[in-house]
């Protein structure tokens, strides 16, 4: 049985190629699961995905299973405490900025702003294919990051966005020839 062509980034490593071929670009309408995407989109910022992949389950416990509620209550014991978990990126502000952004998302959805609606809704509902070249941002990451940033959220800037848009399927940018790639 011949192996799929798959993205480049995606070879080599197993776990990296099961998440290429499970999840990246796989549309997400889960508000939960968009935030806690984004989180770790945060977290990579500077580092590799491979890197923030590795370390997804350990964020997973130390972010009490990304559920905004109790992330929301985390205070400076609980900063502390992460500062001091090795299993995950121990980033002062990237930790700071999770736990704002888990008030950000509840702030939203108090005002009736559904996170999933909200962001899906920047696009229609659907997917941009993306026939052109892989960016690092786009016009719509741009936006988007600045509609966050005006929310509250910090560590989404739009080479952040656009990641996550990546990787949560908002933008498709399987490489040509990729098993994956949908439309042209």
């Amino acid at each position: 049985m011949s192996e799929h062509h798959r993205c480049r980034w995606a070879n080599g490593d197993p776990l990296m190629s099961a998440y290429h071929d499970d999840e990246w670009g796989v549309p997400e309408y889960d508000s939960r699961a968009l935030w806690e995407k984004l989180m770790l989109d945060g977290f990579q910022a500077g580092l590799s995905w491979r890197t923030i992949l590795y370390k997804r389950d350990a964020f997973r416990t130390a972010f009490a299973g990304f559920d905004p509620e109790r992330v929301a209550r985390f205070d400076h014991t609980d900063v502390d405490r992460l500062m001091q978990d090795a299993g995950i990126v121990r980033a002062r502000a990237k930790i700071e900025a999770t736990i704002g952004n888990a008030r950000a998302y509840l702030a939203m959805q108090a005002a009736g702003e559904d996170f999933s609606t909200w962001v899906w809704g920047q696009v229609g509902g659907q997917p941009i294919v993306n026939l052109g070249p892989i960016q690092t941002q786009s016009p719509l990451s741009l936006q988007m990051s600045k509609a966050l940033k005006k929310r509250g959220f910090k560590f989404v800037g739009p080479v952040i966005v656009y990641a996550w848009m990546q990787a949560v399927g908002i933008v498709d940018d399987h490489e040509p020839g990729c098993f994956r790639r949908t439309g042209g």
